[in-house]
């Protein structure tokens, strides 16, 4: 007859603690896309989610349908996030393709984080191409995964490229809502840089793009060129002002005098 020899309780309860620290990556960090979902999940706030599904538009025929949330905070995200930054690429794949909003928000800013601090170009390739597939894939789905992530990412790579202008300009004439919305907010980081040439033709482009998204980005970043070159905005809405979308060009003229701007909007459709 075989014995079989018992782990004390105190034992076996050891080794899951064990485990479970080898999943959360020992005492502070986390180094699975399930360490993190449990955090999450631990952290959840469902009285906060009927507020944010109305906010960020997730009912029928609206522009995030079905997006789901967990009632977190962006604070509460970041701070996570600041904890399992070294995530390996699969792992943040899965936080990307998850069905709830907190989790892709997650992944996204790790892959901010990672390419930030990358020194080898094949690695800062991977992630932009990692993060334009994606935007494809339709899991990049809103306008706060875009803002906080389009001009680190799109931007940071496009920067000295050849190709630059021919990319943006693919993703602006994107079917796809979000795709249209990292072109216009990738070129953010260009204004940066002292080059609003890419906001001013992307603005022409999208122009009459028929989404309100759309209308206030465009204005967004044409504030953005206002800001550090007057004579350049001032050029493109005296060519455009008649035919730009209300939204659009107040946004765009947000920081000009009440004068100035009673003066374009009177000028406007």
């Amino acid at each position: 007859m075989i014995r079989v020899r018992r782990r004390p309780a105190a034992a076996a309860a050891g080794t899951a603690i064990q485990r479970a620290r080898h999943c959360l990556g020992g005492a502070g960090g986390l180094i699975t896309a399930g360490a993190v979902q449990t955090v999450f999940a631990r952290e959840a706030a469902p009285t906060r989610v009927a507020a944010l599904q109305r906010f960020f538009k997730t009912g029928l025929g609206e522009y995030a349908e079905g997006d789901r949330f967990r009632g977190l905070k962006v604070p509460q995200v970041r701070a996570v996030v600041g904890r399992c930054d070294a995530l390996p690429l699969p792992e943040i794949a899965r936080l990307v393709a998850s069905p709830w909003h907190e989790d892709r928000l997650a992944g996204l800013l790790v892959v901010v984080r990672q390419f930030a601090r990358a020194k080898e170009p094949a690695v800062r390739r991977k992630l932009y191409r990692f993060y334009l597939a994606a935007a494809r894939a339709g899991r990049i789905n809103n306008w706060d995964l875009v803002d906080v992530t389009a001009g680190r990412i799109v931007g940071g790579w496009l920067r000295d490229r050849p190709e630059r202008a021919a990319t943006l300009d693919r993703l602006a004439r994107s079917r796809r809502l979000w795709e249209r919305r990292i072109a216009v907010l990738a070129s953010g980081y260009f204004i940066g840089c002292g080059q609003c040439g890419d906001t001013l033709r992307l603005a022409a482009a999208c122009r009459d793009d028929p989404h309100d998204l759309m209308h206030k980005a465009v204005g967004w970043m044409l504030r953005e060129v206002g800001k550090r070159d007057r004579p350049a905005l001032d050029g493109f809405l005296a060519e455009h002002a008649a035919r730009m979308p209300r939204t659009m060009l107040r946004y765009a003229i947000e920081k000009h005098s009440a004068a100035e701007r009673a003066g374009w909007l009177a000028a406007g459709r």
